[in-house]
């Protein structure tokens, strides 16, 4: 008996303190990014690239396969039709906002800055299947680490309220895609063209630019400056 006690401890312990270092990079991790996104620009082109960066670097001391971290061969076929799924949800809002009259042009159509931005939208990707889903998962079930995920995916992107409740619908949807097909190119790929889609059908008026944290509320000090140098002319 003295011997089984034993042994179940040394198994509880490791247990303990896997499950407290994934719950610790949790909210280190996640909080990291929110106060990056709440700082001011100057301070926030310092410090973003190290909070951007911080979690690559974990999931890489893994040492994981290309394959594990969802970037190799495994499921690229497979997922490949969300790409075209993308096209045509993105042809179809087109038109129905050329229809609502909200159909605008790309506030910025520079090919860096589309092409940077597309970037980004796979590296926001790699972030929620690589880093926050695995230890979600390994402190929650499958499903319940989705749900949170999509929480925390949808959280970053406040105080833009429809922005929040576009990406709450796509963290779902492409944690599950990714946890069927486990490869990160039509997920990204896709997640780019659906944001500039959103972009230009919904006016910028009501997403800022797409601007999150404390960006969003510059966008509208600037507008209103804008409007203020009007005025006066």
């Amino acid at each position: 008996m003295a011997t089984t006690n034993a042994t179940s401890f040394t198994l509880v312990v490791p247990q303990a303190r896997a499950s407290s270092r994934n719950l610790a990079e949790l909210i280190l991790g996640f909080g990291f990014i929110m106060v990056v996104l709440w700082l001011p620009t100057r301070e926030q082109l310092i410090v973003g690239p190290v909070a951007m960066l911080a979690p690559l670097a974990l999931v890489l001391m893994q040492r994981p396969t290309v394959n594990e971290l969802g970037l190799g061969w495994r499921g690229l076929a497979a997922s490949w039709w969300v790409l075209p799924a993308a096209v045509g949800l993105t042809i179809l809002s087109v038109l129905v906002a050329r229809s609502a009259g909200t159909f605008h042009p790309l506030y910025n159509a520079n090919l860096t800055h589309v092409g940077g931005y597309v970037l980004w939208t796979i590296y926001q990707q790699f972030l929620l299947q690589d880093y926050f889903m695995p230890r979600l998962t390994r402190v929650l079930t499958s499903d319940g680490a989705i749900a949170v995920a999509t929480v925390l995916f949808a959280a970053a992107h406040l105080p833009n309220l429809t922005l929040t409740a576009a990406t709450l619908l796509w963290g779902a949807v492409s944690c599950w895609l990714f946890r069927r097909y486990h490869n990160l190119y039509a997920l990204g790929l896709a997640q780019g063209l659906l944001g500039l889609c959103f972009a230009v059908c919904v006016p910028d008026a009501m997403h800022h630019h797409l601007r999150v944290g404390l960006g969003y509320f510059h966008y509208q000090a600037t507008l209103t400056g804008h409007q203020a140098g009007s005025a006066l002319r």
